[in-house]
This record gives structure tokens, sequence and C-alpha cells, in this order.
């Protein structure tokens, strides 16, 4: 396991987006991650990694599968201001996911009470704020967000495929991805390419806050499957996946 461009306890905004820019992500660990969002909203971080146990079957996956519940939300980030659209389907091109591309998924919204907590709010204003000094310098752009809740399951009878779709691009500007929960799993290997397909790095993300930022453009991500150490309990990785794209 290659440990590229993973920022230490401490890190600065200013070495985030250093890191940003070049080589294209950056890996924070836990620590790192609740420091940025700060104590009172870390105070409620235990009630927002409940809000995992209330999602839906992913009803779409063209392999099959039944290994993933997820809800959906789509917002506007504007003006330090957060809005969210009307329910709306996800879609994504055949270029971007060759396995569910080219269809309308409709998923279960997200939960007034998630979009309303505040680690949401800290979380989405970070990370505008962060893409924005690091797109364009400055602290404030205006952002389509999409916000994915993930649960993805493994049993005997379904192994669990954090990305199906292999090493991909999300078809976005820039995408965090926070973990929330590893309960009973191995495995799950996040693997980051360039789009030639150099090898940059490859980690796991395994303590809740662990995350990684990364532009779209110029890397290709993927997580290997995971499997349960004790194949006869519930065994599961819970992450949150936001996507931002300039509007």
């Amino acid at each position: 396991m290659n440990d590229v461009n993973s920022l230490p306890p401490g890190t600065t905004r200013d070495a985030i987006l250093d890191g940003l820019r070049d080589p294209g992500f950056v890996r924070l660990g836990a620590a790192t991650m609740l420091r940025l969002l700060g104590q009172d909203t870390v105070a409620h971080w235990e009630s927002f990694g409940a809000l995992w146990d209330d999602l839906g079957q992913d009803r779409y996956m063209a392999d099959g599968g039944r290994y993933r519940r997820r809800r959906y939300a789509a917002f506007t980030h504007a003006d330090g201001q957060l809005t969210r659209k009307p329910h709306q389907p996800h879609f994504q091109s055949r270029d971007y996911n060759p396995l569910n591309g080219e269809v309308q998924r409709w998923f279960d919204p997200v939960l007034a009470e998630t979009e309303e907590h505040p680690v949401t709010c800290a979380l989405l204003a970070l990370c505008s704020e962060l893409f924005s000094a690091a797109d364009t310098g400055t602290p404030d752009s205006r952002w389509g967000i999409e916000f994915h809740q993930f649960r993805i399951e493994t049993t005997p009878g379904h192994i669990g495929r954090p990305t199906p779709e292999g090493l991909h691009r999300d078809g976005v500007d820039w995408v965090f991805v926070i973990l929330l929960c590893r309960r009973n799993v191995r495995d799950g290997l996040t693997v980051i390419r360039a789009p030639d397909g150099t090898n940059l790095g490859s980690f796991l993300l395994s303590d809740p806050g662990d995350a990684v930022l990364l532009d779209d453009h110029r890397i290709l991500h993927g997580v290997t499957e995971i499997n349960a150490v004790d194949p006869a309990l519930p065994a599961y990785r819970d992450v949150l996946v936001v996507t931002f794209t300039r509007e």
C-alpha cells in the first residue's frame, strides 16, 4: 500500500491547496479532518454517522448486485449560502460510468435531518472554500453539489463493490470522500491513478473521518471490493461522496 500524498496532523489549508493543485489529490487523516471541522461540529459527529442507518436500496445496479444502499440530494452553493434543489435523478454518461450510465437513477432523497445537520453544513462549506481557492484562487465560487450517502454491504451472496464501474472519473470538477464507518470488513483500498494509467498511490480509509479530496479532471479513482472478517456478522462500509461542479 503506497500512502502517497497523505498529509500529516497539523496540516494547514495552504498545504491542502498545494496538494490539490499538484498532484491533484490529498488524503486527510481523521485527526486532521475533524480538526478542520472544529470542536463544535465534531461534537455532533456520532449523530451524523447514525444517519447512515436509514438508507434505501440502490435498485439500479446493472450487475444485479444488492450490496449498495444510498440517499441522494443536489444543492447549489454560492455567496456562502447552501440551497437545496428540487429532488432530481442522478445521471452519468457511459463515458464516466460504463456500468450504470445513461440511466436517470431516482434514489431516495437525503433526509431533512441530514441536510440540516451541523456536520453536513460544515463539510460543504469547507469543501466549497477549498475547491474555490484551489480552482480560482478566490474563497468562493458558485458550485453545483451532488451529495451521496453510501452504505456498501458485503454478504456471501453479494460481495460489496464500492466502485463496481472500476477506476473512473465522475464527470465533475472536484470530489470529496469521507469515511463514516467500517464494520466487520477488510479490504476496500482506495486506488489513485493519472488518466494515462500511471499509479499515483493507494491507501485505506480506515478511521471514521479519514477523507480524500481530488481533482476529477486529473485523477482516476476507485475502491477495491470489501469482504467480511466474520461472514456470519453484518459487514459494511459507510461513506459520504460529494461532487462539485462549477455553475
